[in-house]
């Protein structure tokens, strides 16, 4: 068992307790072969004379961070023969721990998640410290808990509480836990094995009781009050996730387990799990559960060895949305920040907004007031460049103007040190022409956060031909500081996320200006799982953003932009999305969108400019083809942002479009998602439209080429380089 596929540890003490430790660095999580080992030591202790109960703990301070998460892959890949259902939650966890002749207590530090709780709940007691993390994060996956958590968890905090625990995938502390009953004594952490073994000792002794999780029925409501609570979480669930079968699958494992009993419950529990293995939900979530660690990889960057610089000070320039967004996101992680405005007023407003900020955080209860006014004292305000002589690093979030960039950094080069890193948060503007009159190209990088940045989870760190790796790596360590997921791209118009998905409102303006209805479209794409469809997201950005993205794009990619002028003859007349309470929709005091049967006489006039032709087959669409129409487009820009190397990975794409857009994770990424469709099929549909709508639908050479050969567009980097040779 020296292998590093884990292994548990059996000791047995002069006190006649056996001590079972997991041991797979870093977090314990549950290999094969660590739950074949504690199958095996289980078995040895209850045989063993001179052992009278077993104690299980985790190695390092960390009880079990669950199930080995990459062994889903091999086995949905065919790698690993996997085992037959019921073999771990029934023969191991039940029948050798739980069902054994001498009891078993659990000592929990650190963290006891997914299959390690489950294993926790098999013990006849648990012990833990007061911060230890206890949770069933299963469906995050797209699965539910396959080691018996369905049946133990309600028989332990009640049915209420195991539902929040379960679909919500909300972990509790080890305070809370004691207070809910699923822990039985909270300790310190020195203290926590000993405790465990006279624990285990009193239960063989019988000063405590002996009653397995499974067959507690004292905190299960009566059958008929159960039915009312697992149906009301079924309908919230419904209407959380309409596109998610697994959350309807976990309570009816619940549900069996309560009507028919909890054996019962543990072998649908078993087949379930196998079923929803399979799924392409649970594909989907682990392909973006991978793909998210996989962002701080950057090969020729990472792989140097190089130690990130502490960043001790930082300053924003400009405090409006943006730049008091990314203030508030560095306080938040205790990096001390400058704000600098133009004037006294706009410095105020900023100050004013990063504290508003930190508010609603007291007022939603996620801070103490002690806490904001420790953060809010990280902030201190600048009208001039003084305070800059020590900064090691800043952020410029003026507005969007190429002249007025590029003297802030010929400034910002005169007053900072010459080891500070000069970051731009723009969205649209290259890179090399914001550091032209610079002799400090080495040092400038793009930030780019996303509204309200210190919400939104995505870093895009945009890298020109000159940026140095060891900026880059500092980034990458500030991003995952602020608990960001930082993507690392090359400098083009848009980068990744908006340039990727600048096709997504030409292909809806352009659908409509062919006679698709405006909120047929936003229905569909919002039923697909988007947070909103394409309309009401320009509604909300407001239009003077949309025209101005838009033109970096006409500039820069005319072949294949889609022209309309929907957007500005609506601005012209005073129509400009949320804000003005006028878009595509009308807008209430409460900001409520309802359509607008107004909007039908700009798109006629837009239809005559841009003379387009109603086509009837676009007035009937269905949803599958207005989802297609208008994600196909993204795919094909995405092809082009990886063929170009702006992109280093497919997916690092694929969280992109998930955590900078609002793709739903559970469809695995744009990439992944493309992939499940097959390059042949979107190739072939978009060279159809091209025939029928012109060269904004044309496939990219790397699109045409993947589907010549039927591959996927989720190619290794070793295909690409090939390719591109």
């Amino acid at each position: 068992m020296g292998s590093n596929k884990g292994r548990t540890v059996l000791e047995v003490g002069a006190d006649g307790v056996a001590v079972i430790t997991i041991v797979h660095p870093p977090v314990n999580s549950l290999s094969f072969d660590v739950l074949n080992s504690l199958k095996d030591n289980c078995e040895e202790a209850m045989r063993r004379d001179d052992v009278k109960a077993v104690v299980i703990t985790g190695a390092k301070g960390k009880f079990s961070g669950g199930f080995d998460i990459s062994a889903f892959g091999e086995i949905q890949g065919g790698k690993v023969e996997p085992p037959k259902p019921g073999y771990i939650s029934i023969d191991i966890i039940s029948n050798t721990l739980e069902g054994g002749k001498k009891p078993a207590v659990a000592a929990i530090d650190g963290l006891a998640l997914g299959g390690g709780l489950e294993i926790a709940m098999a013990c006849i007691a648990r012990v833990s410290t007061s911060t230890a993390q206890l949770g069933l994060p299963e469906l995050q996956l797209g699965i539910i808990p396959g080691f018996g958590g369905t049946q133990r968890l309600p028989r332990l905090v009640g049915l209420t509480k195991a539902l929040e625990m379960m679909l919500m995938s909300k972990p509790v502390k080890g305070q809370e836990a004691h207070a809910l009953g699923l822990v039985d004594v909270i300790v310190s952490p020195n203290e926590l094995v000993n405790t465990a073994r006279r624990l285990a000792l009193d239960i063989v002794e019988r000063r405590r009781p002996w009653v397995p999780s499974l067959y507690r029925t004292d905190k299960i409501e009566p059958l008929g009050e159960a039915k009312e609570i697992l149906n009301f979480a079924r309908a919230q669930a419904r209407k959380q996730a309409p596109n998610l079968r697994h959350p309807q699958v976990c309570i009816d494992a619940i549900e069996e387990g309560i009507v028919s009993g909890p054996v019962a419950g543990l072998l649908k529990e078993a087949e379930s799990f196998q079923t929803l293995l399979h799924d392409d939900t649970c594909k989907g979530l682990l392909n973006i559960f991978f793909a998210q660690r996989a962002t701080s990889k950057v090969p020729g960057i990472t792989d140097r060895r190089l130690t990130p610089r502490k960043i001790k000070k930082v300053a924003i320039l400009g405090g409006g949305l943006m730049g008091s967004g990314i203030a508030t996101a560095l306080i938040l992680s205790n990096y001390p920040v400058i704000l600098k405005e133009v004037n006294e007023n706009f410095l105020q407003s900023g100050i004013g907004r990063v504290k508003a900020n930190l508010q609603s955080r007291v007022k939603k209860g996620k801070m103490t007031q002690e806490k904001f006014e420790k953060t809010f004292s990280l902030l201190k305000g600048s009208l001039g460049y003084e305070s800059f002589k020590d900064v090691d690093m800043v952020i410029e979030a003026v507005i969007e103007n190429v002249s007025l960039k590029q003297q802030i950094f010929a400034d910002l080069e005169k007053h900072c040190p010459p080891h500070c890193i000069l970051a731009s948060n723009t969205s649209t503007i290259d890179l090399d022409l914001i550091g032209e009159k610079t002799r400090s190209q080495d040092r400038i990088v793009g930030a780019h956060f996303f509204s309200p940045a210190h919400v939104m989870p995505l870093l895009e760190i945009v890298r020109t031909k000159k940026t140095s790796p060891q900026v880059l790596v500092d980034l990458l360590d500030i991003g995952k500081n602020i608990k960001k997921t930082p993507v690392v791209v090359g400098n083009c118009t848009g980068f990744a996320v908006n340039r990727m998905f600048f096709p997504y409102s030409q292909a809806a303006i352009l659908l409509v200006e062919h006679g698709t209805d405006v909120y047929k479209i936003d229905r569909a794409v919002s039923k697909f799982g988007m947070p909103m469809g394409p309309f009401r997201m320009i509604d909300l950005v407001g239009f003077g953003v949309a025209i101005a993205t838009g033109t970096q794009f006409f500039l820069n990619f005319p072949e294949r932009s889609y022209k309309s002028m929907l957007i500005p003859i609506m601005q012209e007349d005073k129509r400009s999305g949320e804000t003005t309470r006028k878009g595509f929709y009308a807008y209430d005091n409460k900001r409520k969108a309802s359509p607008d049967p107004e909007i039908a006489k700009y798109i006629e006039k837009a239809r005559s400019m841009s003379d387009a032709k109603v086509d009837p087959k676009l007035m009937k669409l269905s949803d599958k083809d207005i989802i297609e129409m208008i994600f196909f487009p993204v795919v094909n820009e995405a092809c082009r942002v990886l063929h170009e190397g702006i992109a280093v990975k497919a997916s690092d794409l694929d969280i992109a479009a998930v955590m900078g857009m609002g793709f739903p994770p559970y469809r695995g990424g744009i990439m992944f998602w493309a992939d499940s469709l097959g390059s042949k099929y979107i190739c072939s549909r978009l060279e159809e439209w091209t025939k029928m709508y012109g060269d904004f639908f044309k496939p990219s050479a790397y699109l045409a080429e993947r589907a010549a050969k039927g591959a996927k567009l989720s190619a290794p980097m070793m295909d690409q380089a090939v390719s591109r040779l």
